[in-house]
């Protein structure tokens, strides 16, 4: 996205609704009953990822200290928030 090889809403589909088509889930999208599963996201943000911040028991990562842009800032599962970057 970044790179300018592919703009986002053609590459949110294709890691969202796409996946759930090809698995026949009625997941990767929003829709009235359905569960809210969603991600708010920061396409732009700047940030690096630390050791400390790995929640895997495993702690070793290739990533490890590289330095990416954009980063999830809140994650919600079945109208649940599990993850907030705070």
């Amino acid at each position: 996205y970044h790179a300018g090889d592919i703009e986002l809403l053609p590459l949110l589909r294709a890691m969202t609704l796409n996946p759930a088509n090809r698995l026949e889930l009625e997941a990767g999208r929003l829709k009235a009953g359905a569960p809210a599963d969603v991600i708010v996201f920061d396409a732009d943000r700047p940030w690096v990822l630390e050791k400390k911040a790995i929640r895997s028991r495993s702690k070793n990562s290739p990533f490890e200290d590289a330095r990416f842009s954009g980063r999830v800032l809140t994650t919600i599962v079945a109208g649940r928030k599990v993850y907030d970057y705070a």
